[in-house]
């Protein structure tokens, strides 16, 4: 039976555990009420609202006991592989070994809105030189000085070169502080020069073949230090097997987006769709459970659609939205002001693309690595963004810009000026905090004008 989808407080949630208990509910081992999170710390969790459904259920509690099944890892004898800054490639490479869990330390940059500041980290950065004109992925210093929220991985590897300014700064503040980092250099993907020969990488982007070669060697090396470390071959048969496994994941949350997007009403709210499209760079520390958590989703999007179920209203505005908040609450917020998520781009869409699996593998790898949105050009990345725009019909655009982020000074009006250039559709800049309670009704009232805007054009 699929219940009418509603948004939940975390204390609402109570009583429909409750109920889906009762309804002879089977739940993961890392399964349980999502109000004992707020005994961990996670404060935030009272200010957002949920999804009403299992599957949603099942999402929140994967997040969530992410610190715990690390230290499981740990325990189990597993080589923790910390991949940072790449957002997609790494940990492919990682999850094909045996007995190893990858996770991006990056990750604590939502510590704070989580914590509701509570955990300190951003004072911690603060005190090492790291102050607010970072953007704040710097929690993620505070969490490696304190140690009090994942484990300190076995091998820390960072690429560097054309991404973004503040984490370099970050982690080279890092490898001064004593933790090693195996750098890999990432190149600013340019057109190929006349005569050059050059390939389509995945999600449409072009590159010189001489780069691709470059960023090849420069896997290569990041592979022999796994091998190294773990103790065991990575043989092409066992990375096209594990890249398969990255495919599948990556499939079913093209799939899940796509019903999502273009459905009459949105099956799934903004802020479980953003969650989801995480679990495509880190897996949660779980690859294979990841796989299974968006399963349940899309199978719950795909029955909502068909019964013609959703959240909101069929006329609500259909918005594309850049760049991830740093303060998770944005995301009720729009469907508050009567959005809803019909498009996204959260810095990491090359980690959404599939990975040629006709190509050797570590080639295959390199053309993904280069495809990331961030180490090529503004324009190409407004390109795309106006591309899918199109694909999923959105009315008008949001740009979350980060604060202190350095990508963010000058991106975001290129993007602007390709959006209503090419399309003529509205667009709206919005920054948002990690804690955005103080800007909540100015936020309100933009995101609500850009609504207007979009119904008013509808006539």
């Amino acid at each position: 039976m699929i219940d009418t989808p509603l948004l939940l407080s975390i204390h609402d949630w109570d009583a429909r555990y409750d109920d889906l208990m009762a309804r002879d509910l089977v739940e993961a081992g890392y399964g349980g009420r999502l109000s004992r999170h707020l005994d961990g710390g996670d404060y935030r969790l009272n200010q957002l609202l949920f999804d009403n459904s299992a599957a949603s259920l099942r999402l929140w509690n994967f997040l969530l006991t992410e610190e715990a099944r690390l230290a499981a890892a740990r325990a189990d004898g597993h080589t923790l592989v910390g991949a940072m800054k790449d957002l997609g490639t790494i940990p492919v490479m990682a999850y094909a070994l045996p007995n190893v869990t990858a996770f991006y330390p990056d990750g604590a940059w939502w510590i704070p809105c989580v914590m509701e500041l509570s955990a300190g980290l951003l004072s911690i950065a603060d005190r090492m030189g790291i102050d607010e004109s970072f953007c704040p992925v710097r929690a993620m210093l505070g969490a490696f000085v304190s140690e009090a929220h994942f484990p300190i991985p076995d091998l820390l590897i960072c690429s560097v070169g054309a991404t973004c300014d503040d984490f370099s700064a970050i982690a080279q503040r890092l490898q001064g502080l004593g933790y090693p980092i195996l750098w890999w250099e990432a190149v600013h993907r340019r057109q190929a020069d006349k005569g050059e020969d050059s390939v389509i990488l995945p999600g449409g982007f072009a590159a010189p073949v001489a780069q691709v070669d470059f960023i090849q060697t420069e896997l290569v090396r990041i592979k022999q230090a796994l091998e190294r470390q773990v103790g065991h071959l990575l043989s092409d048969e066992d990375l096209l097997k594990g890249i398969s496994v990255a495919n599948g994941v990556r499939c079913i949350l093209q799939k899940l987006r796509f019903i999502s997007f273009t459905a009459p009403m949105a099956p799934l709210p903004a802020l479980e769709l953003l969650i989801a499209e995480m679990l495509a760079i880190h897996y949660c520390s779980d690859q294979a459970e990841s796989l299974v958590v968006l399963q349940d989703l899309y199978d719950l999007a795909k029955s909502r659609v068909d019964l013609g179920l959703g959240h909101g209203h069929i006329d609500d505005a259909r918005i594309f939205w850049v760049n991830p908040v740093a303060d998770l609450t944005a995301m009720n917020l729009l469907e508050t002001c009567g959005g809803r998520i019909c498009g996204t781009e959260y810095l990491f869409s090359h980690a959404l693309d599939l990975i040629p699996e006709d190509l050797p593998p570590m080639e295959a790898l390199a053309r993904t690595a280069l495809a990331d949105p961030m180490i090529g050009s503004a324009r190409q990345r407004a390109e795309r963004i106006t591309f899918d725009m199109q694909l999923f019909g959105a009315e008008g655009l949001i740009i979350s810009k980060i604060p202190g982020a350095s990508h963010c000074a000058l991106e975001s009006e290129v993007i602007r000026e390709n959006i209503e250039e090419s399309l003529g559709l509205p667009v709206i800049e919005i920054e948002v905090p990690p804690v955005c309670d103080a800007l909540r009704s100015s936020l309100k009232t933009r995101i609500e004008a850009l609504v207007e805007t979009i119904k008013s054009r509808r006539k």
